[in-house]
């Protein structure tokens, strides 16, 4: 896991820098998707609720649309689906704890799965490997974010 900034990037993540959301493979054809540590630090650090509205499981979600809502005593926003995809499932943790998400963004603080329609398309779009973290240190230090 590289750090930049403070803030920890893994490389076999693939970002969405701009919404600062990930996505990774896992079994079954799905993605696991979640905020990235840079995100919690934004939103202030301590998060009051991250909710995916039931109604949208089972439907699409496109590529930068909203697939849940962060709120903390800073922001209360969306947190956008980094592929176009079906919403299968929910994080059902960080409804009691949503802090998760900033203690363990990139394990137990997941968000929500995806079951993508269009990943061979989408994920050159995204930035993974060394090279992505070198593109996202590049955003960090353009806005002048760090998490230490």
């Amino acid at each position: 896991m590289a750090t930049i900034r403070g803030c920890n990037l893994p490389e076999d993540l693939y970002y969405l820098i701009d919404k600062h959301v990930w996505a990774k493979p896992i079994d079954g054809g799905l993605l696991r998707v979640g905020i990235t540590a840079v995100a919690a630090k934004l939103s202030g650090g301590k998060l009051a609720a991250i909710t995916v509205k039931a109604k949208n499981i089972g439907q699409e979600v496109k590529q930068g649309k909203s697939l849940a809502t962060v709120e903390s005593s800073k922001f209360v926003g969306p947190v956008p689906a980094p592929v176009t995809g079906v919403l299968v499932r929910a994080n059902d943790a960080l409804a009691a704890n949503p802090n998760i998400a900033v203690s363990d963004p990139y394990g137990e603080g997941w968000i929500a799965e995806i079951k993508p329609s269009a990943w061979d398309a989408e994920k050159d779009k995204l930035a993974t490997g060394a090279s992505g973290v070198a593109s996202y240190q590049a955003k960090l230090e353009a806005d002048n974010i760090s998490c230490s």
